[in-house]
């Protein structure tokens, strides 16, 4: 019993010996892991150079786009071919998808040999070899009866400027054609097919072999976004932020990115880590300088590398007593595979010794352990390097998207990873331990990177076939120069109807008197009352007029709330909380018993036969009070105070929101002649020439129309540009039939046709994955701020994921891309019509006066054109297109409408 124990003994003891004898030997080859943090950090700012279009040129990871925008995502379905040309063999699949519930893949496929004198020949050659073949499987499974989309995986580096497209720039794993280098591959097959004739195909998509494995993977696990090879090469892809890939235009989405990283440290970034076998293998290879990162990990590598290691320490009398082997001394000889057999866990040091002897040598026990300890550190090694270029492609892809913690899964394939008994646990091990804050899934690709060509082609004809369905719906909202003319055109009709008596109650444009006769002149002064109701917030002010060299205006004021239940109560509860709020801030500003002049910002359409009298029209932004339409607003609010008896007002005039924003912006710009509210609602004034406005007695001088311009194309006039998407909204307001163009171009509106457009294509299938929650389906839920937030910030598809998930709608990077063209395509619409309008009144106004060229201000007030990033620029580009004869400037109104009530009251005192 002791001799066993002391043989054990003595067994183990000379393991260790060898053991650090290799170890000390092979000390430059143990990576620690603040190495591998270092090395993670170098590949990082690699692909930070090769994401760059002022560096990639210089930069040895390429970072090379695949314009493949999208992974599968379940419903991609239909019939495709495969070609996969990458090593001394290529492989011609039929890959069946469906989507009938079970999601399914069938495949069937062919290996082909390519011969030396074709891998060494002319271009031509290569590529009427690869169609000979796609046409003998094509007609032997009797396929060639329609039209097939066709994938081709291509493994080796291109520069590709669309996904079926690619312009090779190297050689790589003994392929040296003629010819091929700079050219575009997917055209050079084309052309073999033409050549071979009868094949009917149509060549969709090239992809990597890594984009390829990515893409397989990722039809059946959607978490798939990052692809590795670990095989004869090397290489990974992942999807990349299309805001950071310089080489490719477009902010919006992701891009999967072929790495190329195999060539990371051709520039000298990995000189302190390679060593001198790597120096001897990079030396005797046929691109000596390039690839060097590969030539560290890679099958076609590693066993000639175990070769030249073993060489070298029986050289050193380290191993088989100093004797060398012809065979050991051949290149080529040990070979990657016999790496895999020797770290098997129980057979490995007898498939050492026998793999050794077939190498001509006699290998003592001592020997093999060490043998078997050369590949654990060579292997481990790969691995090892593997794992800090992985670590740090899944650390920027999440701190790209600002997560704290990222859940992702690696597809992986290659002969290396899939057939050494150690390599995948390592990988794994040494990624979780580098990355604690990314959750890795690790999926060893079944069926190669041939089943990911048809998976990419098969996503870019389902995204085609999507992005042509979103196409023609968003097409409803496009509008050419020939539409916005018309606009322009009918828009003038309107206004002059409505300045005609004889048509004046059929226009849609009601174009309703202010008896505001002019604007600011500076020697405005004194104190005053104002009042502001528009929407659910009524406010009240006092407003202090200065005039002189310093002139100045200074405002106190007050914001109380409008209940909806007071909003669609009775006319009565209306007033009675108005004068409700009056009399708490006059109690605020102690005020009580002082009777100022007071102006009435009442931003309805209202009939006015003088400056103090409106009769409402009608109710628009969601107010409903009864017994209101019809009646003097100034005699309902007089009534109210009465009934409260505890003040008296002096009320001077009755006032638009639009009137009151020229007002104001008039007082600093004399030049202001047009007010213009883009907001809750939307709405037009000018200073119209007093012998047009037919409704008003008197032919001298100007005076302020509200033209009411949100009820254009109520008479039907502007039918042809209304979609089935404004007439849902139209049907579901409380007023359906009437604001149609305020509908199309308001605040109160524009977040519910976009809602509406969300339905719809969901129904389709064309977003969420056909799922529409509760929320969605909930009127008013998709704000019209959600507009300005999702078209304002470049990091614009985080905004929008936030916001779905409110919305209770989990949205892929497209979804949200989507949603983001929806968003808009709406508001680009608003503002070219609100542009087209105001063309129209800024023509009128040169006409009216005579004038070759106007030079005019337009006050501007409203959330829309004040949040809204893109709102105002393309105003103001639709307006100079329309109307070029006009110089208009707008001017944002910094105080609101309420400072315009009491300019008003001022200039009504002065003209009394």
């Amino acid at each position: 019993m002791f001799a066993v124990h002391l043989l054990s003994f003595y067994f183990s003891k000379l393991q260790e010996d060898q053991i650090k004898k290799v170890d000390r030997f092979l000390y430059a080859m143990r990576l620690s892991d603040e190495q591998l943090v270092d090395i993670s950090a170098r590949f990082r700012a690699e692909m930070e150079k090769g994401l760059s279009s002022e560096s990639n040129a210089t930069a040895a990871v390429k970072m090379l786009p695949t314009h493949v925008l999208s992974t599968p995502d379940g419903s991609e379905k239909g019939e495709f071919l495969a070609l996969d040309l990458g090593g001394s063999k290529f492989k011609v699949l039929q890959v069946k998808v469906s989507d009938n519930g079970k999601r399914s893949v069938e495949m069937e496929s062919e290996t082909y040999p390519i011969p030396e004198e074709v891998l060494y020949g002319r271009s031509t050659d290569l590529f009427v070899h690869v169609a000979e073949s796609l046409k003998q499987f094509m007609q032997k499974r009797h396929i060639n009866h329609n039209r097939k989309p066709l994938g081709f995986t291509f493994s080796f580096p291109c520069r590709q400027s669309k996904v079926d497209e690619g312009v090779l720039l190297s050689w790589s794993k003994n392929y040296k054609a003629r010819g091929v280098i700079g050219t575009n591959v997917v055209e050079s097959l084309r052309q073999a097919i033409n050549i071979v004739g009868e094949i009917d195909v149509d060549v969709l998509a090239l992809v990597n072999d890594t984009v390829g494995t990515m893409m397989t993977c990722g039809y059946d696990d959607q978490r798939c976004e990052v692809g590795v090879i670990i095989g004869t090469g090397t290489n990974a892809c992942y999807m990349e932020e299309m805001r950071h890939i310089g080489l490719v235009e477009g902010d919006e989405g992701r891009m999967c990115v072929n790495t190329e990283w195999g060539a990371f440290g051709d520039d000298g970034a990995l000189h302190d880590y390679i060593t001198d076998f790597d120096r001897e293998i990079d030396a005797a290879s046929t691109n000596p300088g390039k690839q060097l990162f590969e030539k560290m990990v890679s099958g076609m590598y590693m066993g000639e590398l175990v070769r030249l290691i073993l060489l070298k320490m029986a050289k050193k009398g380290l191993l088989f007593e100093g004797k060398v082997s012809d065979e050991l001394r051949t290149k080529g000889k040990f070979q990657t595979k016999y790496i895999a057999l020797i770290e098997e866990y129980k057979d490995g040091l007898r498939n050492t010794k026998d793999i050794l002897a077939d190498l001509g040598l006699s290998p003592s026990a001592d020997d093999c352990v060490a043998v078997q300890h050369v590949c654990t550190i060579v292997s481990f090694r790969s691995a090892n390097l593997c794992a800090a270029t992985l670590s740090a492609i899944l650390s920027r892809i999440r701190q790209s998207r600002k997560m704290k913690s990222l859940r992702v899964t690696v597809g992986v394939d290659g002969t290396v990873y899939r057939t050494h008994p150690q390599y995948s646990k390592r990988l794994h091990k040494v990624v979780r331990r580098l990355v604690p804050e990314c959750h890795v899934r690790f999926v060893l690709s079944e069926s190669g990177s041939s089943k990911g060509a048809a998976m990419v082609t098969a996503v870019a004809q389902r995204l085609a076939a999507q992005r042509k369905e979103i196409d023609d719906t968003l097409a409803l909202f496009r509008l050419g120069p020939e539409n916005l003319q018309q606009v322009r055109d009918k828009m003038r009709v309107e206004l002059e109807r409505g300045l005609k008596k004889e048509s004046h109650s059929s226009a849609s444009v009601k174009m309703l008197p202010s008896f505001v006769h002019r604007t600011p002149d500076g020697t405005e002064r004194g104190k005053f009352l104002a009042l502001d109701l528009g929407g659910t917030n009524f406010r009240v002010l006092v407003v202090k007029i200065r005039n002189g060299i310093r002139k100045s205006v200074r405002m106190y004021n007050k914001i109380y709330s409008i209940p909806l239940e007071i909003m669609q109560g009775t006319g009565e509860e209306l007033f009675d909380h108005i004068v409700q709020c009056i009399s708490d801030f006059l109690d605020y500003m102690g005020m009580k018993n002082t009777r100022l002049p007071l102006g009435f910002t009442f931003s309805f359409p209202c009939r006015q036969t003088g400056i103090d009298k409106g009769s409402l029209v009608s109710w628009t932004k969601g107010f409903k009070a009864t017994d209101c339409e019809g009646h003097d607003v100034v005699d309902m609010l007089r009534e109210a105070v009465k009934r409260r008896n505890e003040f008296d007002l002096d009320i001077v005039a009755v006032v638009n929101d639009t009137v009151g924003t020229m007002m104001t912006c008039a007082y600093e710009d004399p030049k202001c002649e047009i007010g213009l509210i883009a907001g809750t609602g939307s709405n037009v004034c000018y200073m119209e020439d007093m012998k047009n406005i037919e409704m008003v007695e008197g032919d001298e001088g100007r005076m302020c129309v509200n033209t009411e311009w949100g009820g254009f194309g109520e008479n039907g006039c502007i039918e042809d540009i209304r979609t089935r998407f404004d007439r849902e909204v139209d049907e579901g307001s409380l007023n359906s039939g009437k604001q149609r163009f305020e509908k199309m171009t308001s605040g109160m509106y524009l977040g519910e046709i976009v809602r509406q457009i969300l339905i719809d294509l969901t129904n389709r299938g064309l977003l969420f994955c056909g799922r529409i929650t509760e929320p969605l389906k909930t009127r008013g839920i998709f704000e019209t701020k959600f507009l300005s937030q999702i078209e304002s910030d470049r990091l614009a598809l985080l905004q929008v994921r936030a916001i779905l998930q409110q919305l209770g709608l989990e949205s892929t990077c497209n979804d949200s891309i989507i949603v983001k063209e929806v968003c808009g395509i709406v508001a680009r619409r608003a503002a070219q019509l609100c542009g087209a309008g105001m063309a129209a009144v800024v023509d009128k106004i040169r006409e009216n006066r005579g004038l070759d060229h106007l030079q005019i201000t337009v006050g501007v007030d409203g959330t829309l054109y004040k949040l809204h990033p893109h709102f105002s620029g393309i105003l103001k580009e639709t307006v100079k297109s329309l109307a070029p004869q006009c110089d208009v400037e707008f001017v944002l109104s910094e105080d609101g409408s309420g400072k315009g009530a009491a300019l008003i009251t001022a200039v009504a005192r002065g003209q009394k």
